[in-house]
């Protein structure tokens, strides 16, 4: 029975995923879901295990992307003061282009870097934002390297730095800028960087939540988004008009991204001081003047940093401090609540009934996903790690503070190999 209700999984997953070139495209893979239906990434590894680890300049904490065999990337230069966005080789780890822009360096938090937020791909460009104070931006690259469009979005404020994603949306590229400063939410052409819509938003603390979709049974797909200013809030793509708002969600900083989970809306919020929580919202329905709603929350060893997860009907929540829960998505039941160790920045991604999530201190934990708590493997990658890890093409992509790492591929693994 397991091993069919594994199956069933699969194919579930496998139907709901693009094709193969639209893997990983954005920030944790299709629609920030953080899964993947790849079977031949191994539970356990050591560094002869590689099929490459190529030496980046500058460090970042953003998480690769994919388009067919080509990796895109960002890292920072703080010596140099310069943005750095490379395109790649899959196959190889062979840096097809690198492509450098200056920035004058600012005082930021000591956890963020000078390039965090993660790019967005597309099959004819690839989309990268970094922000300083002066000036944040937004530009457009060909898979060739060639500059297809630039766009300052005006001065960025934030005391911890900048760090939000762009995300594709049919035609457009869309990117929350909820600040200290000038807050809106932004949908620009994808081909030409002129911008289609712009929606104020009030200002409250720096959000980093990169924003997702959300498809009802019935009505159109919105764009979700998180924040302390406006809770969970949900938009038409096609002008930025609010359909539904949440406001009363979080009373702290949204970092981790909106997922949806069971027909409901999966957001958290935090501090560095503690006071984290998940709220699951349901979503409202204007046609039927239908409001969302609290359907649950969860204070007890809550994120806030890292995203979580939901395959089927179990989420799991993945803390800053190394707990993780397993949690009836639909009830917010706790299954069950284990203490894995480390601290922890990224976000957890789903391959083949495992969990991988990597430490700060740059060990890969790997978990069993499933009603049953247990530790399948510890890799130690021996290097500072805030990223989200990457899986396309059968393999899994790291992005540690010195290096791109590619594991996996070849035959099928077993989960617990």
């Amino acid at each position: 029975m397991k091993n069919l209700t594994g199956l069933a999984t699969f194919i579930l997953l496998t139907l709901a995923l693009p094709g193969p070139a639209q893997e990983w495209t954005r920030f944790r893979g299709p629609n920030g879901t953080g899964i993947s239906p790849a079977k031949t990434v191994p539970t356990s590894w050591t560094e002869k295990d590689f099929n490459w680890k190529v030496p980046l300049p500058g460090a970042g904490h953003s998480s690769p992307v994919l388009w067919g065999d080509k990796i895109f990337l960002t890292s920072g230069d703080d010596q140099a003061g310069q943005v750095l966005v490379f395109c790649i080789s899959a196959a190889d780890g062979r840096v097809v282009w690198q492509k450098t822009f200056p920035f004058s360096t600012y005082p930021k938090h000591n956890y963020n870097s000078f390039a965090s937020s993660s790019p967005a791909v597309d099959e004819r460009r690839v989309y990268v934002c970094w922000g300083v104070p002066a000036r944040c931006t937004l530009l457009a690259l060909e898979h060739d390297g060639k500059l297809a469009w630039e766009k300052d979005l005006g001065p960025f404020v934030s005391q911890h730095g900048n760090g939000t994603s762009p995300i594709v949306c049919q035609d457009k590229v869309i990117l929350g800028n909820e600040q200290d400063g000038d807050s809106f939410l932004i949908a620009v052409d994808a081909a030409t960087g002129v911008t289609r819509w712009k929606t104020p938003r009030k200002t409250a603390e720096t959000a980093y939540s990169t924003p997702c979709v959300y498809q009802p049974k019935e009505g159109k797909p919105a764009l979700i988004f998180n924040s302390h200013a406006h809770g969970i809030s949900a938009l038409d793509p096609d002008n930025g008009k609010v359909l539904w708002e949440f406001a009363s969600a979080f009373d702290k900083r949204s970092v981790s991204s909106p997922l949806v989970a069971e027909g409901l809306i999966i957001g958290s919020c935090g501090s560095g001081g503690g006071g984290n929580y998940v709220v699951a919202v349901r979503p409202g329905e204007p046609a039927k003047g239908k409001k969302p709603e609290l359907a649950y929350s969860i204070r007890r060893s809550a994120p806030y940093v890292p995203t979580s997860v939901c395959v089927g009907e179990r989420l799991f929540l993945w803390g800053d401090g190394g707990i993780v829960s397993c949690v009836q998505a639909a009830t917010g039941e706790i299954k069950w609540q284990e203490r894995v160790g480390g601290d922890f920045f990224g976000s957890p991604v789903w391959v083949d009934g495992r969990l991988f999530c990597v430490s700060s201190r740059g060990e890969v934990v790997v978990v069993e996903a499933s009603d049953h708590f247990q530790v399948l493997a510890r890799n130690p990658l021996g290097e500072l790690t805030h990223s989200t890890p990457a899986v396309a093409g059968g393999r899994m992509y790291i992005h540690t503070s010195k290096h791109l790492i590619s594991v996996g591929g070849g035959k099928e693994v077993s989960a617990k190999e």
